[in-house]
């Protein structure tokens, strides 16, 4: 035994002076003595708590060291199958089609569709045939994609820089001509700075986001596109509509906004009014003066989308601003496309200096799509410089539009709600108007009420679905409270009368006794009985016995004769 105690002496020793150091050094580290005091202390008033917190704390460890997955610890997959099983239930497995396969009606519309071969043109040649035809659906408006000087230009700048850009603006795709482009971009509108984008359509889509966001406001016009109806999407700001092209119902969403604001006391917030130059949906064009002055009166932002009317109105084609002779940094930000008049593909905004600066990083279009091909670029430049140096391509443009809406407007059953000006002409083919001695619908039901501002339908819409509205609601009110009513309420029928009264009685009980006065039910006299019932008749009953007195005893009704032939 004592030579037991021997051996184990030197191990006793050196845990002995092992725990002391360690001791030692534990003390040194900063809090070290209050931790130790609170051990001690919860170790001598419950030792079962340092028990459970030292198995915790295991736990603890046990958690962080093992597996975060299960995927990782074998033994998890509970069928397992052989490399020849798989194989099998590959071959065997069949996808479900991405799409419903076409009629044939879709397939003969797909197969009716022209292709154009050869160059694009004025008069370009379809497929299966010969003899040219006359394209009046391009965007060619002045004809500069048949230009043999840009021709040439597009090919000496594809043998010197290549056929695309491989790669976004913002790192390495932008060349010396895309820098040339947007200089002679905002040189010809008159503005600070202009920034090229890749894509039309995702021009107006990325500018709007790229400066509103989430609690602002923007007034948007109800006609606007498609392109721009996804960029206030994409925004996630207050939209407030105005009707198509009226600066009238535009000037009173502009007061609701502000009333608004003042009567809920809120932040001053980035406030834009967003509409188009020419519009693409009906070739509409906006009076650009009154706009300026509005947007100037109120204090908001103006983005003004040109996308067609640049190229197209004015003397040598730089869009409303010229053809009102408004300077173009009146317009916050000018947006154009490159690709309806220039020949061209991609998208612009002008303004100042800021404005184009911020959209280099927060443009999402720009910062994440691949920039403009070079040969492009140089093909636009020199569509500005024609329209520059040649402005007859212009008055012809013009010349013709009005010549194509001469040979239209002789025709009785067309109405075009374009613009003169507009190089986009919407033909509207309007039926014959009946002959009757009832006015029409759309004249009766007209009214001065003021579109809803948070809808994006017109008055029209909006006051068809307020019609449906209050239908429901008066279904809902009858099925609530037991009458039919088709022009003025009835009054509910015996035993729901009954019922109420009875309902009333209780809910007096039920105060008096809180009141302290026992509950008893008063003995009044029947006329006052009567008074006081009327008096908490509720108020769709008395506004109804109010119109039946002022409308007095009902009169028959007359019936329209149809008037006899030849008495029209």
């Amino acid at each position: 035994m004592d030579s037991t105690a021997a051996k184990l002496e030197p191990l006793f020793a050196f845990l002995s002076s092992s725990l002391s150091q360690l001791e030692t050094t534990f003390y040194k580290v900063p809090g070290s003595h209050v931790v130790a005091r609170y051990v001690k202390s919860s170790h001598q008033n419950d030792p079962g708590r340092t028990l459970l917190e030292i198995i915790l704390f295991l736990f603890a460890v046990r958690t962080l060291l093992q597996s975060r997955t299960r995927a990782e610890s074998p033994g998890n997959h509970f069928i397992q199958f052989t490399d020849k099983e798989v194989d099998d239930l590959v071959d065997e497995w069949t996808p479900e089609p991405l799409g419903q396969p076409l009629s044939e009606a879709e397939v003969a519309d797909l197969a009716a569709v022209p292709v154009i071969t050869g160059p694009n043109g004025a008069k370009p040649k379809l497929l299966g045939t010969t003899k040219p035809v006359l394209n009046f659906a391009s965007y060619n408006f002045t004809g500069l994609a048949g230009q043999e000087s840009i021709k040439e230009r597009a090919i000496e700048t594809l043998r010197k820089y290549g056929v695309g850009s491989c790669g976004p603006p913002g790192f390495y795709g932008t060349m010396d001509v895309h820098m040339d482009l947007e200089r002679n971009i905002a040189d010809f509108l008159g503005a600070e700075a202009a920034i090229l984008y890749s894509q039309a359509f995702a021009t107006i889509s990325s500018v709007i986001p790229a400066f509103a966001k989430r609690g602002d406001i923007i007034v948007a016009d109800r006609g606007v596109n498609f392109a721009i109806q996804k960029g206030l999407q994409i925004s996630r700001s207050t939209i407030r509509w105005f009707d198509h092209n009226d600066l009238q119902s535009l000037e009173a969403v502009l007061e609701s906004v502000e009333k608004d604001r003042r009567r809920r006391k809120g932040p001053l917030v980035r406030r834009f009014i967003v509409t188009e130059g020419i519009f693409e949906k009906d070739g509409a064009m906006v009076d650009l003066p009154k706009l300026i002055e509005l947007k100037e009166k109120y204090k908001y932002r103006l983005i003004l989308d040109e996308s067609v009317s640049f190229g197209t109105v004015g003397r040598t084609g730089r869009g409303l601003t010229e053809l009102y002779n408004v300077p173009a940094t009146k317009v916050d930000m000018l947006v154009g496309s490159v690709s309806n008049t220039l020949n061209s593909a991609g998208g612009f905004c002008a303004g100042s200096k800021i404005i184009v600066d911020h959209q280099r990083i927060n443009g999402t279009s720009f910062v994440f799509s691949a920039a403009v091909p070079a040969l492009l670029a140089v093909s636009a430049s020199e569509g500005i410089n024609m329209l520059r140096d040649t402005p007859s391509i212009l008055s012809t443009l013009q010349e013709n539009i009005r010549a194509i809406r001469s040979i239209l407007l002789r025709v009785d059953c067309i109405s075009i709600p374009s613009h003169p000006a507009s190089p986009i002409i919407h033909i509207h083919v309007r039926p014959a108007a009946p002959l009757t001695l009832t006015p029409s619908s759309s004249a009766a039901s007209h009214s001065g009420k003021p579109s809803n501002p948070a809808s994006i339908h017109p008055r029209d819409r909006d006051r068809s679905r307020d019609s449906h509205r209050d239908l429901r609601d008066k279904e809902r009110e009858r099925d609530r409270y037991g009458y039919r009513g088709s022009k003025h309420h009835r009054e509910p029928d015996r035993d729901e009368r009954k019922r109420r009264d009875d309902h009333r009685e209780d809910r007096e009980r039920s105060a008096s006794v809180f009141r302290g006065d026992g509950g008893e039910k008063r003995d009044l006299p029947v006329e006052e009985k009567h008074e006081e019932r009327a008096e908490k008749r509720p108020r769709y009953e008395r506004d109804a016995e109010e119109a039946k007195e002022e409308a007095g005893p009902p009169q028959p009704a007359v019936r329209a004769e149809t008037p006899e032939e030849g008495e029209i």
